[in-house]
């Protein structure tokens, strides 16, 4: 046993020096890089900058040598940036994430807290890409309460000593957000103001969350009934905290008010079940059938709602409702529309989900790029295999003589119709069905 231990202890070092050596290795192989890193290959580049973090945790157990070294890594963010198009956010996650909790893994287990404050703080000068604002995020899991407003002290100094506004407002967010840490709605409220003295709707909303999460609902509602119920700048946020304030207040009728503006104003399967959690569920079938009602009374045309008809089993109303309003599907919202042309689909409503394919590919044809086109040429081998399950096409055009319109419009597109098998074969196809469906 205590050889074993003692082979543990000589090794141990060895293992430190290597994982050292490994991570400058990496970091530097990274930085030393001459050709410019495109969007295709940041993933890449990212994974090798994580490896290279990964070298550190598993054989650096120091905690002060683990917090320069990681330290070192984020003062490495602006010529890593500088050498990678990093427009899918790759590399900036490598820093907000995994840096960010080995650097919070060894400032936690560091005793000289202070120390890490100045490391913090002077890390924010010169920290032009945003991610190192991370360490400040996550001060509270590292830093106690007393190293943490000594910390503020510093940064109101450097605020009010700063010249530019843009970077006095940087330093202004770091108190709002060590102040949220804190649970100190008080001190948070005066970075607010301080950051911009005449307020608007996103910091009542953000002043009034502060005081609510320290746990002082009624202020919290004083902030928030400074915004207008017609405003509609961040309502939903606005009115998710309303809700909750209400709630904790005891305020049953204004809390079922706000309940039934949320669930109104976005049907779906989350604010419905929030919407029977204050007013009982025992309402849940009578509230079904009065919003699919009001829903199909309704002008205009909404996926949302669309898809809450769907959700709450009521097939005949979500068809109806589609048919309806044909002339009003933007395919070009392809997010919303193909999943409801899908559960059409799998519903064996095959009318509406050809509808809704067809909207799908006319928006692609439209826009005329070419990159999309394997997508339309998917919708149109859909629409060819959902034709003949079309028991009754009422007065929307059949499949045979649709093709032959579209054919006719986007003849020219040939990179289209090249990839959706030969042109004259379709139509001699279609042409020779032409009649057989009904027409």
């Amino acid at each position: 046993m205590s050889s074993d231990y003692n082979h543990h202890q000589e090794r141990r070092p060895n293992l430190s020096t290597q994982a050292i050596r490994a991570f400058k290795t990496r970091l530097g192989a990274a930085k030393r890089r001459t050709r410019f890193i495109y969007g295709r290959e940041a993933a890449a580049f990212a994974s090798e900058l994580r490896a290279a973090l990964f070298d550190l945790k598993e054989g650096l157990d120091d905690p002060r040598k683990g917090v320069e070294l990681v330290a070192d890594f984020f003062r490495s963010d602006e010529k890593l940036f500088n050498m990678c198009d990093d427009s899918n956010g790759d590399l900036g996650d490598v820093f907000k994430f995994d840096a960010r909790d080995l650097f919070t893994d060894y400032a936690t287990a560091c005793d000289d807290k202070k120390w890490l404050a100045d490391l913090v703080l002077q890390l924010q000068h010169g920290s032009d890409y945003g991610v190192r604002d991370c360490l400040i995020d996550a001060a509270a899991q590292y830093l106690p309460e007393p190293v943490m407003r000594d910390l503020v002290e510093q940064l109101w100094v450097l605020a009010r000593t700063e010249k530019e506004e843009y970077h006095q407002r940087g330093w202004f967010h770091f108190i709002e957000s060590l102040a949220r840490q804190l649970h100190d709605p008080g001190l948070y409220e005066q970075a607010r103001r301080a950051s911009w003295p005449k307020l608007g709707t996103a910091a009542y909303i953000d002043i009034a969350e502060a005081y609510f999460e320290s746990g002082d609902a009624e202020t919290a509602l004083t902030w928030l009934k400074k915004i207008s119920l017609g405003e509609h700048f961040e309502a939903d946020k606005r009115d998710k905290l309303l809700l909750a304030v209400y709630q904790t207040l005891g305020e049953k009728q204004p809390a079922t008010e706000t309940a039934w503006r949320i669930f109104q104003s976005c049907r779906m399967e989350e604010t419905f079940e929030q919407l029977l959690g204050v007013i009982g569920p025992e309402y849940r079938q009578a509230v079904l059938d009065d919003e699919a009602k009001y829903i199909l009374d309704s002008h205009g045309l909404s996926y949302t709602d669309a898809g809450f008809l769907l959700w709450c089993g009521k097939l005949e109303e979500a068809e109806r409702y589609l048919l309806n309003r044909t002339e009003e599907i933007n395919g070009g919202q392809y997010y919303a529309i193909l999943p409801l042309a899908e559960a059409m689909e799998r519903e064996e409503r095959f009318l509406t989900a050809t509808m809704l394919y067809r909207a799908l590919l006319e928006s692609i044809l439209a826009r005329a790029i070419s990159k999309y086109y394997t997508h339309g040429v998917r919708y149109l081998r859909k629409l060819d295999a959902l034709a003949p399950l079309v028991e009754n096409w009422r007065d929307f055009t059949p499949h045979k003589t649709y093709f032959l319109q579209l054919l006719e419009k986007h003849q020219r597109k040939s990179g289209f119709w090249e990839r959706s098998e030969t042109r004259q074969g379709k139509r001699r196809s279609a042409r020779q069905d032409k009649g057989k469906d009904g027409e």
